[in-house]
């Protein structure tokens, strides 16, 4: 007879945890995401937008900015390249430390103002995480130099084939999560940075507005489309 009790006592024991357990698992079920996986969910969606984004998401056709006297004007897309490797992007210079910081790849697009006498080049270099990029964003020069930099994309044919590494007189450097989005830019007429003189640096001031707005849209906050499958599954 005790034994019996006992081997009853024992069920009953088993019971209670296994309702325990499947009520936990119930509520793990039907519970909605917590703030932290959230945000981790939201920085892996935002790391992965280069592989996944088609180039033209990342490098709008027309890209907003400021002019020198305040007006908002559209720079245009001559081309996206179709190279990625880290190392052919920069100047060698920039090279190891990119590779040190875990550089997987390097985008580039180059635009035309308004105007059509500035040539910039959009690169967005790709890091592991934040930390990664900010590590890789030390290496650039400070001032806004352009050199070393990111490198210019010409295409040949068009306004911005004579856009070469020498005649890069302006640059910027943006960190924006995972990501370092850079610009560098010249004249169309592709004289040598050497032979201007002294640097106009506010002709070449609404690059930034160009990094800016690329970085502000790869870092926007998620939302959820069931539409696009590649980023998301419902």
């Amino acid at each position: 007879m005790p034994g019996l009790v006992l081997a009853a006592a024992f069920s009953l024991i088993c019971a209670a945890v296994a309702g325990v357990a499947a009520a936990a698992a119930v509520h793990e079920l039907v519970r909605g995401p917590s703030p932290a996986e959230i945000e981790r969910a939201s920085a892996a969606e935002v790391a992965r937008r280069w592989e996944v984004w088609p180039s033209g998401r990342i490098f709008p056709a027309r890209l907003p900015y400021t002019n020198e006297l305040g007006g908002t004007e559209q720079a245009r897309r001559v081309g996206v390249s179709s190279r990625y490797s880290c190392d052919a992007a920069v100047d060698r210079r920039l090279r190891k430390p990119l590779r040190d910081a875990g550089c997987r790849a390097v985008l580039r697009a180059t635009y035309l103002d308004a105007l059509q006498g500035i040539v910039v080049t959009v690169g967005v270099a790709v890091f592991p995480d934040d930390r990664s990029a900010a590590a890789a964003k030390a290496a650039f020069p400070a001032d806004g130099a352009p050199a070393p930099g990111l490198l210019p994309v010409a295409f040949p044919g068009t306004v911005a084939d004579r856009f070469t590494a020498a005649s890069r007189q302006a640059a910027t450097v943006r960190q924006a999560g995972p990501y370092l989005v850079l610009t560098t830019a010249g004249q169309v007429d592709g004289r040598p940075a050497a032979a201007v003189g002294k640097p106009r640096t506010a002709m070449f001031a609404f690059t930034a507005d160009l990094g800016a707005r690329v970085a502000e849209a790869l870092t926007a906050p998620p939302t959820p489309d069931c539409a696009r499958p590649r980023e998301w599954r419902c």
